[in-house]
């Protein structure tokens, strides 16, 4: 990584599981997250983490342990962690940035 400067364009896609992939970058203890979800994906577990980001493109929907919500193109995310969530994908494809503590 160039200093101060970010070229996802450099960074290899990973694949975890059938319908997302991401490019991640690590800084520091933070990591940056290009994200790229179809309607093919499906978290097995909620997800406890913390998210701060931009949906990019498409339109994601994150349910809540029961409550959905709607996050059309350009609208912010800010999941603090211990916040029980799954996303899915309601477009043909979503793609997110995300800022995220490092695992």
């Amino acid at each position: 990584m160039e200093t101060y400067k970010v070229v996802f364009d450099s960074v290899d896609w990973q694949a975890p599981m059938p319908g997302v992939r991401f490019k991640v970058v690590p800084i520091g203890s933070r990591r940056m997250r290009l994200v790229e979800f179809t309607r093919e994906f499906e978290e097995a577990q909620w997800c406890e983490r913390d998210h701060v980001g931009l949906v990019l493109g498409g339109e994601l929907e994150i349910d809540f342990q029961g409550r959905i919500v709607r996050y059309p193109e350009g609208t912010g995310i800010a999941i603090p962690a211990g916040h029980g969530h799954k996303a899915r994908s309601v477009t043909p494809l979503s793609r997110l940035f995300l800022i995220e503590d490092a695992p």
